[in-house]
């Protein structure tokens, strides 16, 4: 080896030491390991249950397993006819509660007053002449013209006339004060719980129709047409696309690290190049012991909180119970940035 080749590999060496030195990149990435607190944990995404409200037979089932869904597609339904026939029955009653409060509000027609007080005339017509015939015969069976029967039935007769005379005098009474304020609150009272009969009856036609109530994935078809199903029946099992969380755990020593709505990574075994953003969202104030399912290299048997990450760029990449390590940058205050640019 030359002089000149070996004086050159002195100085290569000697600019790469140097330049090690100048950057300390040993110690920066020392550092970043420090400042960097890595969790364990599982993804969690939410699943409902789904069925219906109603109980009825299932005429049609619209998606199967695997299909992707949207909030408020139809997913399956039931026969409404019966339904359809309590809704006629409900739209009937209401029309004749409603006809009867009307008529009681509108109160007595002219036509009825007119007659109440021909009636009425009547009865004094023959009240008088009821009491004409009592002075008649009274006058007579004083000189045993008349018979005393005669003379107690044409008193009785009076009698009868007169209460008739009351009755009708009454009647119209009535008729001209108008429909009493009760009678009125009561048929309005029938008309409400007939309208609320007739409404029940329609929300029954529509929960006839089973609806996503989100975005989602059907994981499981229960129920097939033609199965008579309960409102406690499962019908669909369906895998909710949001939210979509990481459940990690955090020893004791670590908690003064972290607080809710940190910046953190997620990071999976399938794609540990491409981190998830997220931040924290809930940190439990209760201890338990990490679950077998969290593979922590020290804290397996050690007591540790709970916490939540919400993913927020969350994709198909993410499966229920898939293992996770969340980043946590302990040097990100709320709202700020890395120090730390490497």
């Amino acid at each position: 080896m030359s002089k000149r080749l070996f004086i050159g590999i002195i100085s290569l060496l000697t600019l790469g030491v140097a330049a090690g030195w100048w950057f300390n990149i040993p110690g920066k990435l020392a550092h970043r390991r420090k400042d960097n607190l890595l969790l364990y944990g599982n993804i969690d995404i939410r699943q409902v249950q789904l069925g219906f409200r109603v109980s009825g037979r299932m005429s049609a089932s619209e998606v199967d397993e695997g299909d992707e869904v949207k909030a408020g597609q139809v997913i399956a339904r039931l026969d409404a006819k019966p339904y359809e026939d309590q809704m006629r029955s409900a739209i009937g009653q209401v029309a004749a509660q409603k006809a009867t409060l009307d008529k009681l509000v509108a109160g007595p027609r002219v036509a009825e007053i007119r007659q109440a007080r021909a009636a009425l005339a009547e009865r004094m017509a023959d009240s008088l002449n009821a009491e004409l015939t009592f002075h008649r015969n009274a006058s007579l069976q004083m000189s045993d013209s008349v018979s005393q029967a005669a003379l107690d039935s044409a008193r009785a007769s009076r009698d009868m006339a007169v209460a008739r005379l009351n009755s009708a005098r009454e009647a119209l009474r009535l008729l001209e004060e108008g429909t009493r304020a009760e009678d009125i609150a009561a048929a309005r009272a029938a008309l409400q719980t007939a309208e609320a009969n007739l409404a029940s009856t329609q929300t029954s036609i529509a929960d006839t129709q089973l609806v996503a109530p989100a975005d989602g994935v059907i994981l499981s078809r229960v129920r097939e047409p033609g199965a008579i199903v309960l409102p406690s029946d499962v019908v669909f099992v369906l895998s909710l696309k949001r939210p979509v969380w990481a459940r990690a755990y955090v020893a004791e020593v670590n908690l003064g690290k972290i607080h809710p709505g940190m910046n953190v990574e997620v990071f999976t075994d399938s794609a540990p190049d491409r981190p998830y953003g997220g931040r924290i969202g809930f940190i439990s104030p209760v201890a338990e012991f990490t679950p077998k399912s969290v593979e922590t290299p020290e804290l397996r048997t050690d007591l540790v909180y709970r916490l939540r990450v919400v993913i927020e760029n969350a994709d198909d990449g993410l499966r229920q119970g898939m293992p996770v390590t969340v980043r946590i940058p302990t040097n990100i205050s709320t709202g700020g940035t890395e120090r730390d640019d490497l």
